[in-house]
């Protein structure tokens, strides 16, 4: 077995190469050696409050140097780090403080009000400490003497709630050394971590990325994480929401090689940013976009490489609860919705536990293999239904619907809990989303099932038109009838201004449901 920790690693990287740059935010450059005697020194701050190896430290923060410090400094510890959604009010926060048991919370001056009436809900025997950026973070830091004694292990934990699209988040957790390894064969198949600091010492890096998505979501925090354990720069953009323009000028300023987004939600405004001023940046550094967790349309992709023909679009397939593999896109290739292979760690297994046939057109749920997580905190009856043991293997089914085509690859169909009966037939709304964004007039959708008395349920399609196209519903559903089945077809399209997306990209399916019942049930 082996026994990897991210904080064991960057503390080798930083006695071999102090004077790399660890992370870039604005004018703000951090070293390797600042950030490991930082993080040092915050956790001795921490030890001081009473945290012990094991405990929690909640992370409530926007992509800035700190939320990577006290990643860190918990890890040093031995402590847990734990997300927390910024966009998060008093209740969401309470559950999740209570859930993780977390006993501090360090958090942005900005989220301080909401912060401030969660923790005086937790009982006061539990009730965590908090640490606020800024003067109390810097005084932290600087009175903060080194631990000596623990040795961060493998075996140390990583929280990381995701909220799904049902109920309330859920804290998946992964052992320092399965996230580790995970990270490293998502990029390479079928082989073992090598050693990083020797790869240092060679004067090997990894490459400059910068996670536009945030670090409180597994996307940004995975790349950040990989990125740090190379050697690489991890740059960073410390305010909420996606800005194209400043992504591109931090992408130009910092010579940025690798991008990482979360599908047509962030890829699309970023697109239009280069069409309205082509000329603008020089982005030759740019050598890979990376997305994970949304559809990225092909329209948008050629778009994108209309632009940048010398760079490689991956598609990660992978959830909180299990990262599986990725596919590439270049300029010149058949562009179609990204296609995954059948593999030894990748498989599809039919509600009744036997593996998808190539070709059956039965539709099974995707199960990763290898190094996944230990299952969800406080939640052994959750755990029981998604990590699976199949054969003999234990495999992680995070809930995404596939089929297997003949030629062994799978065709994703989406999440079953946004899946849509209508009538008695069965529609996955990514498959309708993706018909739809390929229109010119649709510049965003979401599609969902609105209850009906004939059908059961109903598909809706609520669009964000594209800047100046003219709304014609009629015309809309024309298109997507000549491309797809009739039963797929939404009976009705809705346009709204904004379909109001996560941080992270993510759409509210419950939000956007209700809109939609209401808007029908008005006759809109």
């Amino acid at each position: 077995m082996s026994d990897w920790s991210f904080a064991v690693v960057w503390d080798g990287i930083a006695r071999e190469a102090p004077e790399r740059i660890a992370i870039a935010c604005g004018a703000r450059k951090v070293t390797f050696g600042e950030l490991a005697d930082r993080a040092a020194r915050l956790a001795g701050s921490f030890a001081e409050l009473g945290l012990q190896p094991g405990d929690r430290v909640a992370i409530d923060m926007v992509n800035r140097p700190e939320f990577l410090e006290t990643f860190y400094a918990a890890l040093k510890l031995g402590c847990a780090p734990v997300n927390v959604n910024y966009r998060y009010g008093p209740e969401e926060i309470h559950y999740l403080l209570e859930d993780s048991g977390a006993r501090l919370v360090v958090h942005e001056t900005e989220f301080g009000a909401p912060v401030r009436m969660a923790v005086q809900r937790v009982p006061s025997p539990w009730r965590p400490h908090t640490l606020e950026t800024g003067d109390a973070y810097e005084a932290a830091v600087d009175k903060g003497a080194v631990v000596p004694g623990h040795h961060p292990s493998g075996d140390d934990l990583i929280f990381l709630y995701t909220g799904g699209t049902t109920g309330m988040p859920k804290g998946v957790m992964w052992r320092n050394d399965d996230l580790y390894v995970a990270l490293w064969q998502m990029a390479r198949p079928g082989s073992e971590p090598r050693d990083p600091i020797a790869g240092v010492r060679a004067g090997k890096r990894a490459a400059t990325a910068l996670p536009a998505c945030p670090l409180m979501h597994g996307t940004g925090l995975f790349i950040a994480l990989s990125t740090l354990s190379g050697g690489g720069t991890v740059v960073l953009i410390d305010r909420p929401g996606l800005e194209p323009h400043v992504v591109w000028d931090a992408v130009e300023r910092e010579k940025v090689q690798v991008l990482t987004i979360v599908g047509d939600a962030f890829a699309r405004p970023l697109l239009a940013a280069l069409d309205e001023e082509p000329n603008r940046w020089k982005l030759d550094s740019l050598r890979a976009i990376t997305s994970s967790g949304v559809t990225w349309s092909p329209e948008t992709k050629r778009g994108l490489l209309a632009h940048l023909p010398d760079v490689t679009l991956l598609d990660s397939l992978g959830a909180s609860e299990g990262l599986m593999t990725r596919s590439e896109t270049t300029a010149g290739a058949d562009i179609r919705p990204a296609r995954f292979a059948v593999n030894e760690r990748l498989k599809v297994i039919t509600p009744e536990g036997t593996e998808v046939q190539p070709g059956s057109d039965e539709k099974g749920l995707l199960a990763v293999g290898g190094r996944i997580p230990l299952g969800y905190h406080n939640d052994p009856e959750k755990t029981d239904a998604t990590f699976k043991e199949i054969d003999g293997v234990r495999y992680s089914l995070p809930g995404d619907w596939a089929s297997v085509d003949a030629d062994g690859t799978i065709r994703l169909l989406g999440r079953g809990s946004a899946c849509i009966n209508t009538g008695g037939e069965k529609v996955y709304p990514e498959e309708i989303e993706l018909v739809l964004r390929s229109h010119p007039g649709v510049f965003d959708c979401v599609v969902v099932g609105v209850p009906d008395e004939r059908l059961g349920e109903m598909v809706v399609a609520v669009i964000q038109p594209s800047a100046d196209a003219l709304f014609d519903e009629t015309e809309l559903r024309n298109y997507c009838r000549s491309r797809t089945a009739g039963y797929k077809t939404p009976k009705r399209m809705l346009a709204v201004e904004s379909l109001n997306r996560s941080a992270s990209g993510k759409a509210d399916y419950n939000a956007l449901r209700e809109i939609a019942a209401s808007l029908v049930a008005e006759g809109g």
